[in-house]
């Protein structure tokens, strides 16, 4: 049982108020219609006052576009649906939901973190969830559809509110994005906008896309610690005292028994051999998976890190599959399938959000709104005339705000890659500093934006628990993780400058003289 709630602090009072003003508007899907109704109307304005940029990148100049003439509503008109079919993060959900709807649906995922857990404490359950949340950028955006549902479960069973299981997942993938143990395609993407941008001043600067990894591996630790403290002493006294016999735990989750042990068992050898068969498909001198042209798997182009949400389907189906006819709850093909159904139905409000975003994101490229405001922040940055610390913080800072308006992290580090990268080097900075901070604002604002592709989807699973959530309710839970995880990474950047240590290998704070 959860301890008898405390007596509410000021911060307490200043998130509820945020939560009751976010709850205030208008549902996701009009938030989106009214946003893609204010961009066409934008477009306009700055359309004809001939507002532009000159892309540092690029040096081409971007005219803000007028989509409020009879030109821009034709492309509005017949590229509707093009708009929805083409919005990524939908497709890269509704594949994951095919594994993950399995693996959860099934029982496997929570009862594998029981069974692994055991009778660990609150505390170290809660650090393992927000350590895999930080770890999941590897996998792609496949951490934002598996995780938050299943941590929620796992909170339940731990007679803990399940809405503070999907709140720490959510911050920890969201907020923590770009930290992690291994290298995976955000640190190939990044490097690859970072190299172009450094080659503007030095034609010969090559390094590799693990120039921020010392750093990072350090920022998953402190995160996963940081994320956990937040947790443990502000947000669970924060739901503390609430009812939980109005959330139903599935019984076949609530009990252990020796038959779902030996069904997890044979659901981790199935998940083991599916690893070791795409492992198979990885090696030798011109691997399946690897580049037809340079024969590397860690190529952002090979089919291997195209396919990532793929792999990650297949590592949650198998396992989820075995585990449900192991266990007995799948008697024949039509269960499993039922339950993939179910999967999907769980998104169901999360596709029709998508509709509306999708209109908005388009609008708001077509306008090229974002790329204007984009650069012209990089510009202000620029002129402010900060040095050491001061400047990195203005480059997070730069970045959070960019973070708001554009969802891509390719599509920011494109436009703000030129102007911050070639700026710091000529002021004796190394690319990996400059990339490093960028990374740093484009992940810590991700769970406060109601932009943010994925924040429809989260809050769908947070009214699985509350009916009457809505957007402020994420907004308002989510502060504590943004903000301490926001002043954590400043600090220890601060500190790794100061001591002038590595970001990684070839990724010194100065340039070498």
């Amino acid at each position: 049982m959860e301890t008898v709630p405390k007596k509410k602090t000021a911060m307490d009072r200043f998130l509820n108020f945020v939560e009751r003003v976010g709850n205030a508007l208008p549902d996701p899907a009009s938030l989106f219609i009214i946003l893609a109704i204010i961009t066409l109307i934008l477009s306009a304005v700055f359309g004809s006052m001939g507002a532009s940029a000159v892309h540092p990148g690029t040096g081409k100049t971007i005219k803000v576009i007028n989509l409020l003439t009879i030109a821009g509503f034709r492309q509005i008109w017949s590229q509707a649906v093009n708009n929805f079919a083409s919005f990524a993060p939908l497709a890269m959900v509704l594949v994951c939901v095919i594994g993950a709807g399995l693996a959860e649906r099934s029982g496997f995922l929570a009862t594998f973190m029981q069974v692994v857990l055991g009778k660990a404490a609150p505390a170290i359950v809660t650090f393992v969830i927000i350590f895999i949340g930080i770890n999941g950028n590897v996998a792609g955006d496949s951490a934002f559809v598996v995780l938050p549902p299943v941590a929620g479960v796992v909170f339940l069973s731990l007679g803990r509110h399940p809405l503070l299981g999907v709140f720490c997942a959510f911050a920890s993938v969201a907020a923590g994005f770009c930290a992690n143990m291994m290298l995976g395609m955000s640190d190939s993407l990044a490097y690859g906008f970072t190299e172009a941008a450094a080659r503007l001043i030095d034609p010969n600067y090559q390094a590799s896309p693990a120039i921020n990894y010392y750093f990072m591996v350090a920022s998953c630790i402190l995160l996963s610690i940081i994320g956990t403290l937040v947790t443990e002493k502000f947000m669970v006294p924060r739901f503390a005292g609430e009812d939980l016999s109005k959330f139903e735990l599935d019984e076949d989750v609530a009990h252990i028994t020796p038959e779902k042990v030996s069904a997890v068992k044979k659901a981790c050898i199935g998940a083991v051999l599916t690893i070791l068969v795409i492992g198979l498909l990885c090696i030798g001198d011109d691997p399946i998976l690897g580049d037809p042209k340079t024969h590397s798997v860690l190529n952002p182009k090979s089919p291997f890190m195209m396919g990532i949400i793929l792999m990650v389907t297949l590592v949650l189906f198998v396992p989820g599959a075995v585990f449900g006819f192991a266990s007995g709850k799948y008697k024949n093909d039509k269960d499993m399938f039922a339950d993939i159904s179910m999967g999907f139905k769980d998104v169901s409000s999360y596709i029709l959000l998508c509709f509306f975003c999708a209109q908005f994101t388009k609008f708001f490229a077509w306008s090229n709104l974002g790329v204007v405001l984009a650069i012209h922040g990089a510009e202000a940055l620029k002129s402010w005339h900060f040095t050491g610390i001061p400047l990195i913080i203005g480059m997070i800072i730069v970045s959070c705000i960019v973070n708001i308006f554009i969802g891509s992290a390719s599509a920011k580090w494109a436009i703000l890659a030129p102007v911050m990268v070639p700026m710091m080097m000529l002021m004796g900075y190394d690319p990996a500093l400059t990339q490093t901070a960028y990374r740093i604002g484009d992940s810590i604002t991700n769970p406060l934006s109601p932009l943010f592709y994925y924040f429809p989807l989260i809050l769908g699973y947070v009214r699985k628990y509350d009916k009457e959530a809505g957007m402020g309710t994420v907004i308002a839970n989510m502060i504590p993780y943004s903000l301490s995880f926001a002043i954590a990474w400043i600090v220890l950047l601060s500190v790794w400058v100061l001591l002038d240590l590595p970001l990684g290998p070839g990724g010194p704070i100065m340039l070498p003289h």
